[in-house]
């Protein structure tokens, strides 16, 4: 598994708002910085020179930058290169080439790919092995964007099919390669019971973290990837009634082997200290 280890909640913060930064690198595990799509076409130099005046934590700061075929990818690049921020998030990758682009000018650096486009989801299985990719992300409203569509939810609130496909798409490259999948966003910002039950399905179906875009949803986040006091009683219960045992046993009418006893570590290893 990846070294990634910033989660479960991190919060996106416009780069050109520097007085939002420390707030921000408060209420969550991480804050990513955002030089793409949270700044304005004309606020995109000060938001860089922000970034380099900046001084938050180096271990938990991502900055997201704009895609590869970009002419602010360079200056991004640039600018990065000012600070001691060593993690970054691409934003619309869609090949194992963009990585390769990054590697070039910001070598050593750890990179989320975020998949966001119809090529990044299919390619994510690629982009996944680049070596300097530490975890990946997959977004929904520039996905259903780049097909042509307009939402990427029904009025139940519910993914639409693409993107709930993309969303297993990315999950299931992140886990065939070993390293950490984060969940997108979610854009009703009031609706927090909405955003929890969205958090508990991504920590149940695998993903590390959640990303959000409000300090109110920071919290919420975190108490969806902190297992209840009865799940973690069972999962050790269970455990040590696994241990000295092998191959398949029942434990209180269950069939117990090997992805049950994976299972219960999981839950243990979500635990906040």
């Amino acid at each position: 598994m990846s070294g990634f280890t910033i989660g479960p909640s991190l919060l996106f913060c416009p780069a050109d708002r520097p007085e939002r930064y420390r707030k921000a690198a408060e209420r969550a595990d991480a804050v990513i910085l955002d030089l793409e799509d949270a700044v304005a076409p004309e606020n995109k130099e000060a938001a860089r020179e922000a970034l380099v005046d900046s001084a938050l934590d180096p271990e938990r700061t991502i900055v997201r930058i704009n895609p590869v075929p970009t002419g602010d990818f360079l200056r991004d690049c640039a600018a990065l290169r000012r600070t001691s921020y060593r993690t970054v998030m691409l934003a619309k990758a869609g090949s194992g080439g963009d990585l390769r682009d990054v590697g070039l000018h910001l070598p050593s650096y750890d990179v989320i790919a975020l998949c966001e486009t119809a090529a990044g989801i299919l390619k994510a299985p690629h982009i996944a092995i680049q070596p300097n990719v530490t975890a990946l992300m997959w977004g929904a409203e520039d996905l259903v964007a780049s097909l042509g569509g307009t939402s990427s939810r029904g009025k139940d609130g519910a993914y639409r099919g693409v993107a709930a496909h993309a969303r297993s798409q990315v999950l299931l490259a992140a886990g065939a390669a070993g390293i950490p999948a984060i969940d997108s966003v979610y854009l009703d910002i009031p609706d927090l019971d909405g955003l929890a039950a969205e958090a508990e399905d991504a920590a149940a179906s695998g993903f590390f973290a959640k990303a959000c875009i409000h300090p109110s949803q920071a919290e919420p986040v975190r108490r969806a990837y902190a297992p209840s006091d009865e799940e973690v009683e069972q999962a050790r219960d269970l455990l040590r009634e696994a241990a000295g045992r092998g191959g398949v046993f029942q434990y209180q009418g269950r069939m117990i082997d090997g992805p049950i006893l994976r299972h219960a570590e999981q839950v243990l290893s979500r635990l906040r200290d």
